[in-house]
Order: C-alpha cells, then sequence, then structure tokens
C-alpha cells in the first residue's frame, strides 16, 4: 500500500521528517519497507531558486548577452551570463543553481557548471519554462509575480515539491488503515494532534430531476446501500493537482469523474462506483444475485459467467457492475457522460472475497471490501465525493441522497479489565494513558469502574473483537520499545507437558528415519481433485471455497499425490534413486459434514537401493527394503507383536501388505499402482508405506523408554521346517512366539528354498531363533528344551518336517 505524505499532511499536522513518521508508523504496526521520492517534473526541480536581478549590462564581447549580478540568497550575489531577451535588473527570476540537473522538456538533462562565456564567468543559468521542464516556451526567460524571498525553491511557487511516499506492508488485520485517513487516525493517537476529515458541510441538493430508486433485494450480503444523481457535468481530464496526488500513490489517471472515486477510495477508505445515469434502464437499481451462468462483460471487456453467488448491481433490466468487485462495461462513465449515480455501499466481505476469488478480479475496491470496511463512512464519502465532481467537473446534486440501511451495524461492546491489561503488557502505564490510547484511535468509553473500562468499538477496527485485541492496540501505540525487560525474567506459569512429550516422540523417530538415508519431504496440504476422480476417490473431498488455481481446490485425503509430485520432478531432473519421507496431515469431510483431520507418515522408494560400483553391481530397491523399515519403526514405538494381513481394496496399491493389531491397520506398504504413476507422469516403479501416525502416537508413545540393555549373552538356534506352500513365515513366527513367551526374542528367517529336491507342493524354510534369559545366563538344558517344544508345536500345528 503506497500513502503520501503530503497527502496525509492535509488531513494531520505532522511536525515530524518522513523519515521520522515512517519509524513511528512502523513501531505502532504499520511496517514502512520502504519510503520513495516521487517528483511531479523530472528531478523534482532540484537545485532551482528563486532569484532576483540586481544588474543587467550588455556583454561587451556578445550583442545578445547579458551579463547579470542575481541574488539567489546567498552571502554574495551570483554573476551569471544570459541570452534571453527580455532578462532587466528588477525582475524576480527562476535560477538554475551550479551544480543543479536541467531536465528540459524536450531534449538531454544536462548539469550546470560554473563556466566562462566569451571572457566572462557564469555561476547559474535563468530559465525559460521549457528549461526545467514545466511547459514548451523558450520565448524568453520566465518573469515571476511573487514576494516569496530570493532563494526559495522554485517547486514551492510552483506547488510541485517533490513529495515523500511510504511502501507499506499492510497486513490483513489492518483494514481500518487501508486508506490515508486510517493512517492519519494511528498517527492522532501516535502525535497527539487531532485529525481533520473533510468538509463536506457545504454538501446540498440542488434539485430532484434525476432521483433513482433503490432496492436491496439481499442486505446479508448488502447491509447499506447508498447513492446520489449528479447532472449536468462535463467529462474530462482532472485538475493538475488530483492528478498529481493519483500519480504520487502509482494510480493514472483515467477522467475527472473516475479519478474523484480513485481519490476518496484512496484518502477515506471507501470504495465508490460512478455510473452513467442515463444509461440506467427505469431509473431504478436493484441490488440481487443473478441466475447461474448468466454473461455479463466487465470492463475489462471480458464476459463473465456469473455464480449464483454472485451479488450484482442491476438496473430494471439487465446486470450493470459486480458488487465491491468490478464496473460493467455497458453502464460506465465515458467523454459523453453528462450525469452519474454515484454509489457508496457496504457489502459484506465474504461475499465479495467469494466472488473475486470465483472470477480471478482483485480490485482496489474488492481489496478494501473483503478485509471489511466502516459502514459509518458510507455518506460522508459520498457527500465528499460528490462535492468533488462539481469541483472538478461542473454539474449539479440533481436527486435526494439515497440511503438504504434497514438494520444499522452496532458497535461492539467490550469489558476491558484493567488490572489484566496491565498484566499483559508487561508493565504498569496508567489508566488514563489507556483511556487516552483507546479515545485517540476512535474507541469510545461508555462506562469505568475501579476495575473495569466499557468499551463500544466502531466497526472500522474489523480485527478488535475481544479483550486482547483491545489490549494489543494500546500496546502497539504505547510502543513495544517503551516496555521495559528485566534482566532475568521469568514466568507465572508453566505449562505441564506430557512425558514423554510427544514432539519428543516425533523427533526420535524422524532422527531415525533419516538415518536410514531417507529424506524428510514437506508438501501442500491442498492439492488437485481431478487426482482422486481419476482413482474414483472423490467420496468425501474437503473442497477449499475461495481457491486461488483450479490445481488447488481440495485439502488432501492421502498423502501418496503429494509425495508423486516430488518424485515427478526429481526424476526429471535425473535424479532417481530417491528414498523420501513426510509426516504430515490429511482430511476427510464425513457424512454428517464435518471433517476429520489426521497425520499421516508415508514413505517412498525408487530406484536403486545401491549405487552401481567396481565391487558389486547396482541393486534394484525391492519390497523388503520398505517392509523392513517399517517394522523397525513399530518396533521403535514398542508397538509389540502385530500380525500380517493382505491389503485390503485399495486404490493406489495392487500388491502389498498391511501390518495390524487389535483390529486397528497401523500401516500398509506396497507396490504403487503403474497405472497411477503413470498418471502421476512418474516413470519408476515407487515402493510406498502409510502409516496411521495419530493411532501409533496416542497408543504407543509411553512405550518409548530407554531399556538397559541385557547384561547376560543371548543365543542362537538355527532351524529348517519343510511345510506346506500355503504355510507363511508370519503364522510359524506367531505360534513361536506363543510357545515360549519369556526368552524368545526373536524370528527371522534367513533362506527359502523350493525346488525338485522337497516333496511337490512344499517349500523350505532356514529360521532362526534367538533366546535371551535377562536374569542369567542359558543353559544348554533349558536351550534344548526350549527348541524341542517349538519343534513339536511345528510338527504337531502346521504339519512341518524337520530337516536334520
Amino acid at each position: 500500500m503506497l500513502i503520501s505524505f503530503d497527502w496525509l499532511k492535509q488531513l494531520i499536522h505532522i511536525d515530524k521528517t518522513a523519515e521520522e513518521t515512517g519509524v513511528l508508523l512502523t513501531n505502532a504496526g504499520l511496517e514502512v519497507e520502504a519510503i520513495h521520492n516521487f517528483d511531479v517534473v523530472q528531478g523534482g526541480l532540484a537545485g532551482i531558486v528563486i532569484g532576483e536581478v540586481l544588474t543587467c549590462e550588455r556583454h561587451p564581447e556578445a550583442d545578445r548577452l547579458s551579463i547579470t549580478t542575481v541574488d539567489i540568497g546567498a552571502d554574495t550575489p551570483s554573476q551569471i551570463v544570459c541570452g534571453a531577451p527580455n532578462v532587466a535588473a528588477g525582475q524576480k527570476v527562476v535560477v538554475a543553481t551550479v551544480n543543479s540537473t536541467l531536465y528540459p522538456t524536450a531534449g538531454e538533462p544536462f548539469k550546470i557548471k560554473k563556466s566562462k562565456i566569451r571572457g566572462a564567468v557564469s555561476e547559474g543559468m535563468i530559465c525559460a519554462e521549457d528549461e526545467i521542464g514545466i511547459g514548451e516556451s523558450h520565448a524568453g526567460i520566465m518573469v515571476l509575480d511573487t514576494e516569496l524571498p530570493n532563494g526559495t525553491p522554485a517547486a514551492e511557487f510552483f506547488g510541485l515539491a517533490s513529495d515523500k511516499v511510504f511502501e507499506i506492508g499492510l497486513t490483513p488485520n489492518r483494514a481500518d488503515a487501508a486508506s490515508h485517513f486510517g493512517v492519519a487516525r494511528d498517527l492522532q493517537a501516535l502525535l497527539k494532534t487531532p485529525v481533520q476529515l473533510p468538509k463536506v458541510g457545504n454538501f446540498k441538493v440542488g434539485n430532484i430531476s434525476r432521483t433513482i430508486a433503490v432496492e436491496v433485494e439481499n442486505t446479508e450480503a448488502c447491509p447499506r446501500y447508498a447513492g446520489v444523481t449528479i447532472t449536468g457535468l462535463k467529462v474530462g481530464p482532472s485538475p493538475e493537482w488530483l492528478q498529481r496526488r493519483l500519480r504520487a500513490i502509482g494510480l493514472s489517471p483515467i477522467n475527472n469523474v473516475v479519478d474523484v472515486t480513485n481519490y476518496v477510495l484512496h484518502e477515506l477508505g471507501q470504495p465508490l462506483h460512478a455510473f452513467d445515469a442515463d444509461k440506467i434502464q427505469g431509473n431504478q437499481i436493484v441490488v440481487k444475485t443473478m441466475a447461474e451462468g448468466t454473461i455479463f462483460k466487465t470492463l475489462d471487456g471480458v464476459e463473465r459467467k456469473l455464480k449464483a453467488t454472485d451479488l450484482m448491481i442491476c438496473d430494471a433490466e439487465a446486470p450493470m457492475a459486480i458488487a465491491g468487485v468490478f464496473g460493467g462495461e455497458e453502464s460506465g462513465v465515458t467523454a459523453q457522460t453528462t450525469s452519474i449515480f454515484i454509489e457508496s455501499a457496504y457489502f459484506s466481505a465474504d461475499w465479495v472475497r467469494r466472488t473475486g476469488m470465483a472470477h480471478g478480479l482483485k480490485t482496489d475496491a474488492s481489496f478494501r471490501f473483503e478485509r471489511g470496511t466502516d459502514p459509518h463512512m458510507v455518506i460522508l464519502a459520498l457527500k465528499r465525493a460528490a462535492l468533488l465532481v462539481q469541483e472538478v467537473a461542473g454539474g449539479e446534486v440533481s436527486s435526494g441522497l439515497v440511503d438504504v440501511y434497514p438494520e444499522p451495524i452496532e458497535n461492539r461492546e467490550i469489558l476491558l479489565n484493567i488490572e489484566r491489561t496491565h498484566r499483559l503488557i508487561g508493565q504498569y502505564i496508567g489508566v488514563e494513558r489507556i483511556k487516552t490510547i483507546l479515545t485517540d484511535l476512535g474507541i469510545f468509553i461508555t462506562g469505568e469502574s475501579d476495575t473495569h473500562l466499557a468499551l463500544s468499538v466502531p466497526p472500522f477496527k474489523v480485527d478488535v473483537t475481544r479483550e486482547a485485541d483491545v489490549v494489543e492496540e494500546i500496546l502497539r501505540i504505547y510502543g513495544f520499545n517503551h516496555i521495559e525487560m528485566e534482566e532475568n525474567l521469568a514466568t507465572t506459569y508453566l505449562a505441564k507437558f506430557p512425558k514423554p512429550y510427544a514432539e519428543d516422540v516425533v523427533e526420535t523417530i524422524m532422527s531415525y528415519i533419516a538415518a536410514n538415508g531417507f529424506h524428510e519431504i514437506i508438501t501442500n496440504s491442498i492439492t488437485n481433485s481431478n487426482y482422486y476422480k481419476h482413482v474414483g476417490e472423490e467420496q468425501g473431498l474437503v473442497q477449499v471455497v475461495n481457491y486461488n488455481s483450479e490445481d488447488l481446490d481440495v485439502l488432501r485425503k492421502h498423502m501418496v499425490f503429494s509425495g508423486l509430485e516430488v518424485l515427478r520432478r526429481n526424476i526429471n531432473r535425473r535424479q532417481r534413486d530417491l528414498r523420501l519421507f513426510e509426516l504430515g496431515k490429511v482430511y476427510e469431510q464425513l457424512e454428517d459434514g464435518s471433517t476429520r483431520e489426521s497425520r499421516r507418515l508415508a514413505f517412498y522408494m525408487t530406484g536403486n537401493l545401491t549405487a552401481e560400483s567396481w565391487k558389486q553391481p547396482s541393486l534394484k530397491v525391492a519390497f523388503h527394503d520398505l517392509a523392513g523399515l517399517v517394522q523397525n519403526v513399530l518396533r521403535k514405538l514398542n508397538a509389540g507383536d502385530f500380525e500380517v494381513q493382505p491389503l485390503s481394496a485399495n486404490p493406489y496399491m495392487r500388491q502389498g501388505i498391511a501390518y495390524a493389531k487389535n483390529g486397528t491397520v497401523l500401516a500398509e506398504l506396497g507396490l504403487l499402482d503403474a497405472g497411477l504413476t503413470r498418471y502421476m507422469e512418474v516413470k519408476e516403479q515407487v515402493w510406498y508405506a502409510d502409516l496411521n501416525w495419530d493411532y501409533l502416537l496416542k497408543k504407543y508413545k509411553d512405550r518409548l523408554v530407554a531399556v538397559e540393555l541385557a547384561k547376560f549373552p543371548e543365543v542362537r538356534r538355527d532351524l529348517s521346517l519343510v511345510l506346506d506352500k500355503q504355510v507363511s513365515f508370519e503364522e510359524v513366527k506367531q505360534l513361536a512366539f506363543r510357545v515360549e513367551r519369556k526368552l524368545l526374542q526373536e524370528v527371522n528367517v534367513f533362506d527359502v528354498y523350493e525346488g525338485d529336491k522337497i516333496e511337490a507342493g512344499k517349500k523350505a524354510y532356514a529360521l532362526s531363533f534367538t533366546l535371551l534369559d535377562k536374569q542369567q545366563t542359558l543353559t544348554d538344558k533349558v536351550i534344548e528344551s526350549v527348541m524341542q517344544r517349538l519343534m513339536q508345536q511345528f510338527e504337531k500345528q502346521l504339519g512341518a518336517f524337520i530337516r536334520k
């Protein structure tokens, strides 16, 4: 947002420099990111002053030159050689001093130097209007009629003084400061100087010959609508002062009527719109919505299909403008316009934001309406605009002032606890100081006791809705820099953190995964609904209402697509051996309309597990590489024994498994469907795992504890079992742990054989069993007893044959 310093000074007396004012505003929460110079004419007439010709004599060496002495406000007069025929003693003239730079109307800029002309010293230049860039005449030097003292900057005489322009990084919560008046209101509290609002007391109705009726059908979207008609005006260029004000804040002048609406918008923060009154059919304005798909051509010449939720300003026959966003091509002001209807309204921020997002339109008006404008400013701004239009374009107010405001918006009532205010600020600043700040900010004090202040907060303070917001307003004006910091800071409250703290568990697991060669990724939770339509999973998607792009219109329901986007980008840049993980949120809309949010831990593996080298060939990533990591993560969380189950119906993976416990799926992992990866333009196989992180963290985080290493040695024994092919290793493992719960630590399969050396329909497992007694060293007798019991049960329950 750009704010003109000179414009500000029209609203409030400021006795500080632009730089000092910028510091004040920044400390109060309106961060001045930069201060720019704005010159009405190039160079700003720097170094050009008013002087008085004291003497004038012909140059002895040139008939057309004169040698003058000129008083330019310095200690001694300057001698200047001048070639103008009209120069004479006693004149007030414009002088370019030595080292100043001239920017002529035509030609290149040049610097004034002390020089000799035909042997005579010349210390400056007496200028014509084209030589300083304010006109085209070169008939002679400018002769001024002024009583200004010699040495006065010429820019002051011509009203062309350079302006300073603040570039303010306006935060979304400061809608009240989106104008020169809004910034001046903060300065009022900072400088203890009252703001001078524009005077509109001389507004008067000339006649009522062009009254236009107004009907508001949707008062939710438009709580207040006002307007007035002006006839007999002439559309043309704006006067120089108005153009200069708009150019200073980066706007291009259009015509006197449109320029006035823009001027009032940036002065008071109230958007306005001017319609050609002769184009308003039926002398009637109706504020309403239109049927879905209605075609409407906006001022930029684009035909747009309206939404059923777009609020429109219509006449008796057709729409004329998108309320609070953009005008229509047919009803706009042109050079032929002689009568206008000026609209000043208060539109709902939600309605304007939804419409602007739907049509991709961002204007100065919608910027303010979306954040919240002041319903109390509607009439003042309307009168201000009407008076300015009459000043710059002529005409007469030809209707009564229409104001449709069925339910006035009331101030918010907030009770401020004085003791708590001082505690939140961090030091005692006094009740009177608090009251002064609040009053200067436009907040009314309606009641007072020893402990509380009853406040009435005007609606222009959009972000002030509770006591804490009021304290923030007080503190930013009082000044954060004025809060004394104690040498030893302390707190009156310490939050209780659960042990183990959940985020510590997260950090431990994330560090473990990274240590296994995985890179963490962080992706956007907002994604493309077309992904889910492709796999038939659009049911339950959480829609983004005001999305910026068609590619980002829903919250993700699953982690898979955001990870595939990262894989695609990296693979396209020849980074093919990838091991990635992400801990992120997914969202699902339930049947009752509520939204469920949960965290998932996702893994992605593709390419080679090991790089090619002279010592060994490269190895492709395989299922067990991912399964081993997932199992280890579950073990790190002490999830205990979990079951291996077939993968349930899954649109993302065509083959894989699930780990479950007590009927709850802890993780799913497998190979992503080839059709899905092709759709996402990922040309490699992708192994994928999805862990139910919220459940795991809630259920098992308390089990993540450090344990002492066993003091006694563990023992390994191997067995070779011949089993039916349909018997899985998981069944063998579960049976082993049922038989021996105390000493058995781990069961591992290190070889699988199927071939002609064993019976058809059979397979052979080579298994290792790890035994450990934490209380004593295992004896051969105990070990043999455990192994005998295991073999007996394998033979009895699984029909196994023990190979010797």
